[in-house]
């Protein structure tokens, strides 16, 4: 037990000197989704919803793009980089989960943060990764929201823009439990938003 509250304050730390994210609480969350997946036990779902800063990313044509297109959805942002092993293992079983919740009020935005924009669809393309819609952050625009000191991680937000959790690291999207799992965290999420909770 000691040694996970020490995982947890080892990865929530680098997130407190993010422009003080840590203090911008919107509502809190209430009792944490039940029966999470084994495979998802660094997985951290916030005790207190987050107000974080308004940034712009790039799609592959250059377009802005931002969290708000995707208002009412829970979004989960996957930080990948064609630079990182894990990433390239993470992605293929990342793009079929989306397959698998397609319809569903969950949305998964893969975001680069490859410094070279031009490399990302060649990138994309060579291995044969069906991510068209990937995001690029060649800026680290992400930073004003969350460190980017880790790839692949996984970054969630409600339907209200309000970031709920995140798991840094490598994670087997494959496991058959976790789309059940991502289910009913978005139905959480959904009846928060519709609440009066303070947003």
């Amino acid at each position: 037990m000691r040694s996970y509250l020490l995982l947890c304050l080892a990865l929530l730390l680098p997130l407190s000197a993010q422009g003080g994210i840590m203090q911008h609480k919107a509502y809190h969350t209430g009792e944490p989704v039940p029966n999470k997946p084994m495979i998802m036990r660094e997985f951290v779902e916030m005790q207190h919803a987050r107000k974080v800063a308004k940034v712009t990313f790039a799609d592959l044509q250059g377009n802005p793009k931002t969290l708000a297109e995707y208002q009412g959805r829970l979004v989960l942002l996957n930080l990948w980089a064609s630079w990182c092993p894990p990433c390239l293992r993470e992605m293929p079983a990342l793009a079929k989960l989306r397959s698998k919740l397609q319809g569903s009020s969950i949305q998964i935005v893969p975001l680069s943060i490859d410094e070279d924009p031009a490399a990302v669809a060649p990138f994309l393309a060579e291995h044969e990764l069906k991510l068209d819609d990937s995001w690029i952050d060649s800026k680290k625009e992400i930073e004003k929201i969350m460190p980017a000191n880790v790839v692949p991680a996984t970054y969630v937000f409600d339907p209200n823009g309000n970031l709920v959790g995140f798991i840094r690291g490598y994670l087997d999207w494959d496991d058959p439990d976790i789309a059940d799992y991502l289910l009913r965290f978005a139905a959480k999420y959904q009846a928060l938003a519709q609440s009066k909770v303070p947003q």
